[in-house]
């Protein structure tokens, strides 16, 4: 929605005050486009013993083969040290990788240098999770997934508190005073879906007390929001737009390159079109989308580590992820704010909100939730008290 030039925007750390610092692996390997390799890679580790399980594991000061830690929340995977470790890989999970990009992940705590167990605690079909990735020259401030998210450098910020889309993270009091000068309920959704198309580049998030403003932001959010979801319904361009395989994909391409004024895009002699433009500039991290996305799935690991296994052929899963990548960026290309529009009109500003007593934020809201359902196993099958 429009932006603002005023400095007395709230900030989103206000709005969304829990946050977690991004998920750091540590290590390449435990993730990967494609779950076969993953498992592959784990029964590799498994079989090699010694100083060749100590090399193909790549350890850090965080993670050795001989490091005690407990399970992630909700993943029942072994906690014996992984200098024993047998047995079959546990099983591989969806995950935001870097913007646009999902890839899979072996959720073992033992190979993850910093896996943040408050975000594991509350990832459920409800959750949502804002990514911060302000600063860059161009592409999207925020990004949104239900997928557990690895994108680094930014800060994490679930739109729930606990698991079961209950206790927004969302600043107290802030939904009753949006809702008393909009004239009609506001929901954490509602709100989230505003940020997401009003957030700028600073981190600051200009809101609106006018209703028609309001509507029409949320609205666009929406749209915004489950482009970058990906859950439900599969988007579609219209008819005439949709993007097909016009040459066979080749068995292991190599180069990636983009004609346009035939609108298609050619891996080696494969050929993918109508590709629009907006698709192919579509930028993220400082970096063309479709190229990024291209290059992590053709890069040849180093000789002898773990990285280096990896499919003998281009899979077909990866072509229509392809086909739906280009979609989603056609189509948030229309949607996503512009950058210069207009002034909000009659702004909820930061004073506004500090003489409504919602701001400043209590301290308690920006710690995770201290008191969650269930056990956890701690290292080597102890419990664990949270």
């Amino acid at each position: 929605m429009p932006g603002v030039t005023h400095d007395d925007a709230p900030r989103l750390a206000d709005l969304m005050p829990w946050s977690v610092a991004p998920v750091r692996l540590g290590r390449a390997w435990p993730a990967a486009p494609d779950a076969a390799s993953l498992k592959a890679r784990w029964d590799a580790l498994v079989k090699a013993e010694g100083p060749d399980r100590e090399a193909l594991f790549e350890p850090t000061r965080a993670r050795t083969l001989h490091s005690a830690v407990g399970q992630l929340p909700g993943r029942p995977t072994g906690t014996e040290r992984l200098l024993r470790a047998c047995g079959p890989c546990p099983e591989p999970v969806r995950v935001l990788h870097s913007p646009f990009d999902e890839r899979w992940l072996i959720p073992d705590h033992r190979l993850i240098d910093a896996a943040r167990p408050e975000l594991w605690r509350v990832a459920d079909d409800h959750q949502v999770f804002v990514v911060e990735s302000a600063g860059e020259p161009a592409g999207p401030v925020l990004l949104a997934t239900s997928l557990l998210p690895l994108v680094r450098p930014g800060r994490v910020r679930p739109l729930y508190r606990r698991p079961g889309g209950t206790e927004p993270n969302v600043a107290p009091g802030l939904l009753e005073h949006l809702t008393a000068r909009l004239g009609h309920p506001v929901t954490a959704p509602d709100l989230l879906a505003w940020i997401l198309t009003a957030a700028r580049p600073d981190l600051t998030v200009p809101l609106t007390g006018d209703p028609r403003c309001w509507a029409r932001g949320v609205e666009r959010g929406r749209r915004v929001l489950w482009l970058l979801r990906r859950d439900g319904d599969r988007p579609r361009l219209p008819g005439g737009r949709r993007p097909y395989v016009r040459a066979p994909l080749p068995p292991r391409p190599l180069t990636l390159r983009y004609d346009r004024d035939e609108e298609s895009l050619h891996l080696d002699e494969g050929r993918i079109s109508p590709v629009p433009p907006e698709a192919w500039d579509f930028e993220a991290a400082g970096a063309r989308v479709l190229e990024s996305w291209f290059r992590a799935r053709t890069a040849e690991g180093e000789p002898g580590t773990l990285t280096a296994v990896r499919p003998a052929a281009w899979p077909q899963a990866w072509t229509s992820e392809l086909l739906e990548l280009i979609t989603v960026l056609a189509l948030l290309a229309e949607v996503r704010p512009r950058r210069g529009e207009p002034v909000t009109p009659a702004p909820v500003t930061a004073a506004a909100l500090h003489r409504a007593g919602v701001l400043p934020v209590p301290a308690a809201a920006r710690r995770p939730a201290s008191v969650l359902g269930g056990h956890e196993e701690g290292p080597e099958g102890q419990l664990a008290l949270i």
